[in-house]
C-alpha cells in the first residue's frame, strides 16, 4: 500500500502506526514534516517540506493562525506535487489537521482520499480558557479563539473521514463534524509498558533509587499552568513535612507547550520558586528536565504515586502509559481525565484548582500503600481493554482506512 503521512513534528500522533507499518513491510511510506532532526528511517521517507509564511509582523491578530496554516498546507501541497510528479501517489494521505497541512491536499491529489487527525477545537468555555482564576482570559480571547476555528472549519471539508483520539476531544467539535469523525484512540503499547519491581535509576550524588525508596512524580511536557505545575508546587511543601524521607522526580521543560508563557524571569518554574521555594527542602526535589524515553519509563516504574494534573484539555499519552505500567495515579477531576480514570477505582481524582486536596490525597497514598494497591493492576487492565494499540485501537484505525481505499489495496493485521 502507499500511504502519504503528514505531521509537522514527525511522528506525532503516528508513532505507533508508522513503527507497525514499517515492521510489517511491503508498504511504499512517505513521511511529509517540517521536522529535520527526526532521523533517516529504513522503510519510510521523510521529505522536509518548507512553509510559505509571510513575516510574523505582517500578520494581523486574528488572522496569524489562519495565515500560518494556509502556509503550511501551501508548503505540504507543492511537495505532494512533487511526489506526484516524481511517480509517487498514495491510496490514501494520513495527516494532522491542527496546522493546517492537508488544507489544499486536494488540489493537488483531488482522488486521494484524506483520513484527517482532529485534535482539539478551540473553545471560549468549558476547555483551559477561563479555567484558572488566576489566569483571566481577555475581552478579545473568544475573538481569537473563534478565527483559529478557521483551520478546523476549512479542514472538515477537505477531509474524506476524521478521527478524535477520546470522546471528549470529539466533542469539543460542532456537531456539524460528527458525522465525519470516528473516536479512537492512538494506542498505548501495553505489551512494552508493564510495572517493574526491580527497576532502578541513578540520581547523582543520591546514587541508585529503587522501589524501596519513597518515590513520587510529576511530569509534563514543560511545567506550566495548562498542565497543574503551580498547584504541583503548592502542594509540595505539606507533601514533604508529612513525608519527610518523600523524594519527587519531576520531569519536564521549561517552555509553553500550551496556553501562555509566563513573563516572569525564569519562566513559570522561576516563578512557583520565588513563590514556595522557601517553604520547600530542595534536597528532595530532582528537576529532570526533558527525558529520554527510557529514563522516562523507569522513572513512572519507580513512583509510588504519580500526579497527573491538567485543565480540561487534550489528554496525555504520559497518563494512559502510566496506567498502563500499573501506576497509582493522582490526577485532576476535570472531564477528558475522567473519561480514562474512574476515582477509586483505577486512579484517585481531586480538585485542578485545590493544591491542600492535592497534598492531602498524595500523603494518603504514600502513607498507606497497602490501601491503594489495587489500583495500579485496575489502571493497566483498563487500558489493556480500552486503549492497547495492537488488539484495540490498530483494528479500528486498519477497518477505517480500508473502507476508503479501493477494495485489494488496503491493511490487514
Amino acid at each position: 500500500m502507499r500511504i502519504l503521512l503528514v505531521h509537522q513534528n514527525m511522528p506525532g500522533q503516528y508513532r505507533e502506526l508508522l513503527d507497525w507499518l514499517i515492521a510489517q513491510g511491503g508498504h511504499e511510506l512517505v513521511f511529509l514534516t517540517q521536522r529535520r532532526n527526526y532521523p533517516d528511517r529504513e522503510g519510510v521517507r521523510k521529505v522536509v517540506y518548507a512553509p510559505h509564511h509571510k513575516p510574523a509582523e505582517d500578520a494581523y491578530g486574528l488572522s496569524k493562525t489562519w495565515e500560518e496554516a494556509a502556509g503550511n498546507g501551501f508548503g505540504a501541497a507543492q511537495a505532494a506535487a512533487r511526489l506526484r510528479d516524481e511517480g509517487f501517489v498514495p491510496d490514501i494521505i494520513l495527516g494532522h489537521t491542527g496546522w493546517g497541512e492537508l488544507l489544499f491536499m486536494k488540489q493537488v491529489l483531488p482522488d486521494v482520499p484524506i483520513l484527517g487527525f482532529f485534535e482539539y477545537y478551540y473553545l471560549a468555555e468549558g476547555g483551559p480558557v477561563g479555567f484558572d482564576p488566576e489566569d483571566p482570559p481577555s475581552e478579545v480571547t473568544p475573538f481569537l479563539l473563534h478565527a483559529r476555528n478557521a483551520v478546523p472549519n476549512t479542514a472538515i471539508q477537505v477531509v474524506d473521514r476524521g478521527l478524535s483520539p477520546t470522546r471528549w476531544q470529539r466533542d469539543t467539535f460542532p456537531d456539524s463534524f460528527h458525522d465525519k469523525l470516528y473516536v479512537c484512540h492512538d494506542g498505548i503499547r501495553t505489551d512494552r509498558l508493564r510495572a517493574d519491581p526491580g527497576v532502578t535509576l541513578g540520581l547523582g550524588r543520591i546514587g541508585q533509587v529503587t522501589r524501596e525508596d519513597e518515590i513520587f512524580t510529576y511530569l509534563a511536557r514543560n511545567m506550566e499552568r495548562t498542565r497543574g505545575f503551580h498547584t504541583f508546587m503548592r502542594a509540595l511543601p505539606a507533601i514533604q513535612k508529612a513525608r519527610p524521607n518523600a523524594r519527587v522526580l519531576v520531569v519536564g521543560g521549561s517552555g509553553a507547550s500550551y496556553g501562555k508563557a509566563s513573563k516572569a524571569e525564569g519562566g513559570f518554574r522561576a516563578e512557583m520558586e520565588r513563590e514556595v521555594g522557601h517553604l520547600i527542602d530542595w534536597d528532595r526535589v530532582h528537576f529532570l528536565g526533558q527525558v529520554p524515553y527510557e529514563a522516562y519509563r523507569r522513572i513512572v516504574q519507580l513512583s509510588r504515586c504519580h500526579i497527573y494534573l491538567t485543565m480540561p484539555f487534550v489528554l496525555s499519552w504520559s497518563l494512559l502509559e502510566s496506567m498502563a505500567m500499573q501506576a497509582t495515579v493522582v490526577a485532576s477531576d476535570v472531564a477528558p481525565v475522567r473519561e480514562a480514570i474512574t476515582h477509586g477505582k483505577t486512579g484517585l481524582l481531586v480538585d485542578f484548582l485545590d493544591p491542600d486536596a492535592l497534598a492531602t490525597q498524595v500523603i494518603d497514598v504514600l502513607s498507606n500503600p497497602d490501601a491503594h494497591a489495587g489500583l495500579g493492576p485496575a489502571a493497566r487492565a483498563h487500558v489493556v481493554d480500552n486503549y492497547d494499540f495492537l488488539t484495540r485501537c490498530l483494528p479500528r484505525h486498519i477497518d477505517q482506512i480500508n473502507a476508503l481505499v479501493p477494495e485489494g489495496r488496503g491493511l490487514s493485521l
